[in-house]
């Protein structure tokens, strides 16, 4: 963890993946070059998904093609928890980490207590709800304080 964490808060590349995030076209102004970023993200986790992939594949002595389906919807609900607006620009791998364990907690809790499955997707539903209802909030929480102008009489 304290590797992602150097490598997405310690370098100017954090700066223009975030900028991109917020707002493109200012960051594609400020001289940030914006399709070579995007290029290597995608890059980036297309190459990450492959070695998932063949991780799963020599666990599993075999492939499957809907083996992670279920992931894709785990994966957003963990990192909106984590406190990533949908909107792009502000987030952390700390929140992302936090997220992640709030996510697996819920799971696993629901799973040793013996209760029913379907409570579990109810509480990440409400989790997600309540992330998404928040995410205004938390857009205003990392956006910098503008302070009202007084209205001239």
């Amino acid at each position: 963890m304290r590797s992602a964490t150097v490598v997405f808060q310690g370098m100017k590349y954090n700066n223009w993946i975030f900028a991109i995030g917020g707002d493109e076209e200012s960051a594609r102004a400020t001289g940030i070059p914006v399709d070579k970023v995007k290029i290597a993200l995608y890059m980036a986790g297309g190459f990450g998904a492959a070695l998932v992939g063949v991780i799963q594949t020599i666990l599993h002595n075999g492939a499957q093609v809907a083996n992670g389906q279920s992931f894709v919807f785990n994966s957003i609900v963990a990192v909106v928890v984590g406190g990533v607006l949908l909107t792009g620009g502000h987030g952390s791998v700390i929140g992302v980490v936090l997220g992640t364990l709030t996510f697996a907690i819920v799971n696993q809790g629901i799973y040793h207590t013996g209760w029913n499955s379907d409570w579990a997707s109810l509480i990440l539903g409400i989790l997600i709800l309540a992330a998404v209802l928040m995410n205004n909030t938390f857009r205003h929480l990392a956006l910098p304080y503008k302070p009202r102008t007084a209205k001239k009489a």
